[in-house]
């Protein structure tokens, strides 16, 4: 299975310098971020800062990261209580949310994050190699940041005072993609030292990180649903004819509503009237579709840390931070339109349609003179992102402290996009939209009467080249960041500390894009150039009765030569135009105060943050010689954020907590633009996409309240369990409807499905969220070491968001489960911690969710909800020598499919995706 050279070179490269003659490091300083040797020891650290803190914090310490089977620290995060994951793909999973929230705010080092030009940061990015700690706060202190209204991560990375003298760390992994075939290395260093001199004392850090990973994804869909005549069709109209709104056949009426919450009635007898007459329907799929996606991605990253303490009162800091991301990403897509009226009788199943009992939805039929095209596109993407700063801390007398740090960082992505498409009628074929757990069924018949086998996809003489997409983008932000801080001990009563603080950041954030397009070829794809064309192979790995072979022009030919193609359609290289540019201050102000009466402590505090905001927007989308134009606008906004933590310390061991605060999030810069961009009907269903964004945008409010239960009942070992509830404000939710648009240089108006934010929703999550640590004591020799750690979240959410009509009106709100939360997640580690052996086995499960709302033009319901998640995996390490450890990791044991669905599963299953099982071999040396 495994790579033998690359496995044994990854592990050889550590092990052999065990035999070198090296310095025994002492034992690290009793930091926060102490480094901690086994899975215990770091648990334990783990519940000492959750018992520490004022506001209720979950974290992962030290060693922590590296020990959980997981490839990134999103991964590693699901294993917090309260925090799940989402958006699996590209051999990682890349979404986190925090009871049930997406809008996470991330610091590393307490300083604000990001990448190109949103206000997040993509969190996959940053190595877990490089981090020595995660904090999750779940409340916010008045001193943090007030971003982020799920709640905040906090990296933390190792710096040169953390360790006594001298510290040097090499690792090296070989993961395997059983998808992908390919065994990848993760590779890290860190070096360190600290010296004593007249001048002071002074440290430095290196700490370096090389991660590639290759990856495959596959997936199989059943598209959205429409409306069809039965068999015994009105006038106009021939059997299973496909009944389209505005169409002659019904009087260029709107007949069916599209877009409904819940979908169009689907019980049988269901009706609609045409021309006068109740007409007897079928809700049928419109197409079946097969991704078949793999690439290549690379993370380069390094953390430089120099340290100086001239004497005991103060002490100077600078650290530069870097991560890179290189990825090459190619989707080879199978798209079948399934919607055809065309006779089937002479096909196997003879024309007959078959449907789900109790149901007008179609489950099985035969579809003759099919359209379909595949698709083959290349995505090649690159960020690179730096933060540097510097700054210090003053001891002034006994009772005040001083900090200030100044901060730049900057970071780019941009991004090439070649596709082509090739396209054929078929002769016919049969689908089955659910032949079992919600996956398809596709067949291609082979027409008797010809020599050439039809139902062979992967034959370039039956497509014919279609249309080419060329486009680009380019996405850049940077941030001027000063802080000053300050803690007053006081003597005031119950009141015994003043903190308080200023922070102005200074950001920029501007996009600039291309897209063109060539019209259909209309030559064989065989004809043309023989390194166009690429065979997708062993789709699915036979886990469905689809096509598991089919061409498709190959993206990265095209993108090699893309000068060829370009002339071959009529078309020249473009430059990115800029598509806004938005210049943000954002000012704030805190003090809080820490108390302590009795058994009581905790700390009162009030924020208060102003953003001022100048944006200028340019419409990239006019004739060639003319000049684009722009429009600009200037917002203003101001926000007190008040923060009230109680702790009543019951006894030694027993605490109770309650939290009031208040969070934000500010509306993405994208979200802001102005211009709205009018396209194409990009998979013929008669209707265009356009997008746009709203500068009127305001900031989502949410206020929180939580309450806690904390039992620390043993030194590894505790119980808690919290209820809390967000009420939120203005949710930044995408609006999609139809509107009619003339574009520039045509004659008449079409139909658009016009995608924008707004402030349009507001809602409450409410839950209860229960932890555990526990490792008995007194167990049997052969047990002893044998722990536990396991959480369980329960959430309950409701928003409101806008419906519309057929006409684009709005008609008023309906409510609907928050996207991205799940009702019910939990997580068990069984943890074993003996002597030279340290394992842990990890389940993580999490309830289905609605993922997202559909654009309102289908007779399905517009909910896309995800099914449940799961995921297994192991990890092992054995230390033979003091100083050296080897580990096996693997994860995503279960190899489960990963689905979706329109709400009702049974009957209206959309989506099913494998993604890949890994393994991993790797070794750690230290001294």
């Amino acid at each position: 299975m495994f790579k033998q050279r690359l496995l044994c070179s990854s592990i050889a490269t550590v092990t052999a310098l065990s035999g070198m003659q090296v310095v025994q490091a002492q034992d690290a300083e009793p930091v926060e971020e102490i480094v901690v040797t086994g899975v215990r020891a770091s648990l334990e650290k783990g519940i000492e800062i959750k018992r520490e803190k004022i506001q209720i914090v979950d974290s992962i310490v030290a060693e922590d990261i590296g020990k959980f089977p997981d490839n990134n620290v999103v991964e590693a995060l699901q294993r917090v209580t309260g925090v799940q994951v989402t958006d699996r793909g590209a051999g990682e999973v890349s979404g986190v949310s925090i009871r049930g929230l997406t809008d996470v705010g991330t610091t590393i080092n307490g300083r604000q994050i990001f990448t190109a030009s949103s206000r997040d940061v993509s969190l996959q990015d940053v190595p877990a190699s490089l981090l020595s700690g995660v904090d999750v706060y779940k409340t916010r202190s008045a001193s943090q940041l007030e971003s982020g209204i799920a709640g905040q991560v906090d990296i933390h990375t190792h710096r040169p005072f953390d360790f006594d003298g001298s510290k040097v760390s090499l690792a090296g992994r070989g993961i395997y993609q059983e998808q992908a075939d390919s065994t990848d290395p993760n590779l890290s260093a860190l070096f360190s030292n600290r010296w004593e001199t007249s001048a002071g004392e002074f440290g430095a850090l290196v700490n370096l990180s090389y991660a590639e990973t290759n990856f495959r994804d596959q997936s199989v869909t059943a598209g959205a649903g429409v409306l069809f005549v039965g068999a015994d069709a009105p006038d106009g109209f021939v059997p299973y004819q496909r009944i389209f709104n505005g169409s002659p056949e019904v009087g260029g009426e709107q007949v069916w509503q599209e877009g409904l919450e819940k979908g169009m009635p689907f019980a049988p007898g269901s009706t609609v009237n045409i021309n006068g007459e109740d007409v007897e329907y079928l809700i049928g799929r419109d197409a079946v579709f097969a991704v078949d996606g793999s690439g290549e991605r690379e993370r380069p990253a390094a953390n430089i840390s120099l340290q100086w303490a001239p004497n005991d009162s103060s002490e100077y800091l600078f650290e530069a931070f870097y991560n890179g991301y290189r990825s090459e990403r190619f989707n080879s897509l199978n798209f079948t339109f399934v919607d055809s009226w065309e006779d089937s009788s002479h096909l196997p199943r003879g024309g007959e349609i078959e449907v789900f009992d109790g149901t007008n939805i179609v489950k099985t039929r035969d579809v003759a003179a099919s359209y379909g095209f595949t698709s083959g596109d290349l995505l090649v993407g690159k960020t690179d992102s730096y933060l540097y700063a510097v700054g210090g801390k003053w001891d002034i007398g006994d009772r005040l402290q001083l900090r200030s740090e100044l901060n730049y960082q900057k970071s780019e992505y941009k991004e090439t996009f070649f596709a082509m498409r090739a396209e054929r009628v078929a002769y016919g074929l049969g689908v089955d939209f659910n032949a079992g757990d919600g996956v398809p069924e596709v067949e291609f018949y082979d027409d008797p009467n010809t020599e050439v086998d039809e139902s062979n996809l992967a034959d370039a003489s039956q497509w014919n080249a279609a249309q080419l997409y060329d486009q680009g983008a380019s996405r850049k932000g940077d941030a001027f960041t000063w802080t000053f801080d300050g803690d007053l001990e006081l003597d005031l009563g119950a009141f015994h500390r003043l903190s308080f603080g200023v922070r102005a950041d200074n950001r920029t954030a501007n996009e600039a894009s291309k897209a063109q397009d060539g019209g259909i070829l209309g030559v064989p794809l065989g004809d043309l150039d023989p390194g166009l064309t690429y065979t997708s192979r062993g789709f699915f790995d036979g886990r469905a009765d689809v096509a598991t072979r089919w061409v498709v022009p190959d993206g990265h030919h095209i993108a090699s030569n893309a000068g060829t193609y370009r002339e071959m359609y009529g078309l020249t290289k473009q430059p990115l135009e800029e598509t806004f540019e938005i210049d943000e201050l954002t000012t704030s102000l805190y003090a809080k105060a820490l108390y302590e009466a009795g058994p009581f402590d905790g700390e009162i505090g009030l924020r208060y943050t102003r953003v001022k905001r100048d944006m200028e927007f340019y419409d990239v989308e006019f004739e060639s010689g003319e000049d684009g134009y722009f429009s600009s606008a200037s917002t203003s906004d101001g926000k007190l954020l008040p923060t009230l933590v109680a702790r009543w310390h019951i006894n030694d061991d027993l605490m109770a907590r309650f939290a009031y605060t208040q969070t934000l999030r500010h509306p993405g810069f994208a979200s802001l633009n102005s211009h709205i961009s009018w396209g194409d009907d990009v998979t013929n269903i008669g209707l265009a996409e356009a997008s746009g964004g709203n500068p009127d945008l305001e900031p989502t409010e949410s206020q929180n309240f939580d309450l806690s239960l904390e039992w620390y009942f043993a030194e590894s070992s505790a119980l808690y369990g919290t209820l809390f509830r967000r009420n939120i404000d203005g949710f930044e939710v995408t609006s999609r409807r139809v509107v009619w648009h003339q574009p520039e240089g045509e004659t008449e108006e079409r139909r658009f499905a016009l995608t924008q934010p707004t402030n349009s929703s507001d809602g409450v999550l409410q839950g209860l969220e229960l932890g555990v640590v526990y490792f008995p004591e007194n167990l049997p020799d052969f047990l002893d070491g044998l722990g536990v750690q396991a959480s369980y979240t329960a959430l309950d959410s409701e928003q409101k968001v806008d419906d519309f009509d057929n006409n684009g009106d709005k008609t008023g709100q309906v409510e609907v489960p928050m996207f991205g939360v799940s009702d019910s997640s939990y997580s068990v580690v069984l943890a074993y911690d003996k002597s030279d052996l340290d394992m842990r086995l990890s389940y993580v499960w999490r309830d289905d969710f609605l993922h997202h709302h559909e654009a309102r033009l289908f007779a399905n319901p517009v909910g896309v909800y995800n099914g449940e998640e799961t995921s297994l995996d192991f990890q092992a390490s054995y230390s033979p020598m003091e100083n050296l450890t080897f580990t096996f990791d693997a994860t995503n044991l279960l190899d489960d499919y990963y689905q979706s669905y329109y709400e009702y599963p049974d009957i209206y299953n959309f989506g099913s995706s494998i993604y890949s099982r890994t393994f991993a071999l790797g070794a750690r040396y230290s001294f």
